[in-house]
């Protein structure tokens, strides 16, 4: 039976009236569709048989002792928070933290582990005008960011939203390719295509062991900058802060941009 690397198991919420699921028959759960024994799993965890025995058995546990006894399954383990995008807080969310907007509804702070892509889906990426203007130019070919599903499929689209004072669309790049890397390995390989001076690179990645590399391709220019004031008006567009997923009436109208320019 196939062991469980790379694969996403989604965990269901618990409606009012439920009895909540305790996590340890779960955890067994997987590990019998992983094919594993509990030796196995206590062998890779570091601990004795037993202490797994006793995690299956339910009862409280620490979410440090699930995390790694779902790597020992060989998968991940992710935590989000989702926070309604008319709540209070979720503006100041927007300031404090790099968020996603992961439904049209929601925005998502993941606490552990990476975000997975969303199928079929294109992205907005939130760059500023020193730095679009060299993508468009064909010389930045590489954008890098704090955090960013490594699991986004090769070619999918990016939509170049040019932040103050441009406050406008102007362009796509295929994502040929999303590099999760340690920040000094993003610095050594990625000096001459970031365009990004050494003081202001380690002050965007303050804190941060791993960064994310954007390998770009197929870069176009629109024939118009699309301002905010237009995106906003037609399609309720709100510029992320580093990117959301475009929403499907965005897409479909900036895919046929040269309609848009002609209204």
């Amino acid at each position: 039976m196939g062991k469980l690397t790379g694969r996403i198991v989604e965990a269901k919420a618990v409606t009012s009236g439920e009895k909540s699921p305790m996590v340890g028959p779960e955890l067994r759960r997987l590990r019998l569709l992983a094919g594993f024994t509990q030796g196995q799993i206590a062998q890779r965890m570091n601990v004795q048989q037993a202490a797994v025995s006793k995690i299956e058995q339910g009862g409280e546990v620490y979410l440090s002792t699930v995390q790694r006894y779902v790597e020992a399954l060989g998968a991940s383990l992710r935590l989000n928070a989702h926070f309604p995008t008319d709540a209070p807080l979720s503006m100041k969310l927007c300031e404090a933290f790099d968020v996603e907007q992961g439904h049209d509804d929601q925005l998502v702070l993941p606490l552990l582990g990476d975000e997975p892509f969303k199928p079929q889906r294109d992205v907005v990426l939130s760059i500023k005008p020193v730095y679009t203007e060299k993508i468009l130019e064909g010389r930045k070919t590489v954008e890098l960011r704090r955090r960013f599903p490594v699991s986004a499929p090769n070619g999918t689209l990016a939509y170049i939203y040019s932040t103050s004072p441009v406050k406008a669309m102007v362009g796509t790049a295929a994502i040929r390719d999303v590099l999760k890397l340690p920040v000094e390995q993003i610095w050594a390989e990625f000096e001459s295509t970031a365009f990004i001076a050494r003081d202001k690179f380690e002050k965007y990645f303050d804190g941060l062991e791993h960064g994310f590399a954007l390998v770009f391709d197929d870069v176009k220019t629109f024939s118009r900058p699309l301002p905010l004031s237009e995106l906003r008006e037609k399609f309720g567009f709100e510029p992320p802060q580093s990117f959301l997923y475009a929403k499907r009436d965005l897409r479909k109208a900036l895919k046929n941009e040269p309609a848009i320019v002609s209204h």
